[in-house]
């Protein structure tokens, strides 16, 4: 029985009769994947972290490296971000472009800056002689807490290039496609910094 006859009798086609599901279903679902995916990785990046924090071979610990207060400026610029990601999403789905430009610069600049801060914290941890072959426990927090860096700094390009698309080809389906995965991706780093601010840095001076 084909589609059209299904049809015509009243009755549902079935999963294989219907078609491929919409480009759209399938795209989320690969992305979530892709986002667990991330977070497994991260998991185990955790887990190193937590088994090597006390392995400073004599070296400094993180009470005496962390500055909380540079720490605190780079987590309220992340959680800002994510604010004005969701602002931006507002304005994609009402498809106004000037709301979702400045959005995208808010996220952009908040984004900028947590990224410039942490790059500023390595260079100075670097400068005082704890370097990640100092020690193991300086090996897992560069891993942990650049590998988070790394993905910012790729969700501020990807941002970028999706306001070149949104300039160029409006609010087409695959560009808010595209939008929404950067809007889940974003949000999702900032999950990971509430659990790496937490594990690494507030431990981190509690031990």
């Amino acid at each position: 029985m084909n589609v059209t006859v299904a049809i015509d009798a009243g009755e549902a086609p079935s999963a294989s009769e219907a078609g491929p599901a919409p480009k759209r279903i399938v795209a989320a679902y690969g992305f979530w994947i892709f986002l667990l995916s991330d977070i497994v990785m991260f998991s185990a990046l955790f887990a190193s972290y937590a088994v090597l924090v006390h392995s400073t071979a004599g070296g400094p610990n993180g009470a005496e490296l962390f500055n909380q207060v540079r720490v605190a400026i780079e987590t309220a610029c992340l959680l800002a971000s994510s604010y004005t990601c969701g602002l931006m999403t507002l304005a994609v789905n009402s498809h106004r472009r000037l709301g979702t430009y400045l959005g995208a610069l808010l996220t952009f600049a908040l984004g900028a800056a947590f990224l410039a801060l942490e790059i500023r914290e390595f260079a100075d941890m670097i400068a005082h002689g704890a370097s990640p072959q100092r020690s193991a426990f300086l090996s897992a927090f560069f891993t942990l807490v650049g590998c988070h860096g790394l993905h910012v700094a790729a969700g501020l390009i990807w941002l970028v290039v999706m306001m070149a698309q949104v300039a160029l080809k409006g609010f087409r389906a695959p560009v808010l496609r595209r939008l929404q995965c950067f809007s889940l991706f974003w949000h999702a780093l900032d999950i990971i910094w509430v659990g790496l601010f937490t594990v690494v840095y507030l431990m981190g001076v509690a031990s």
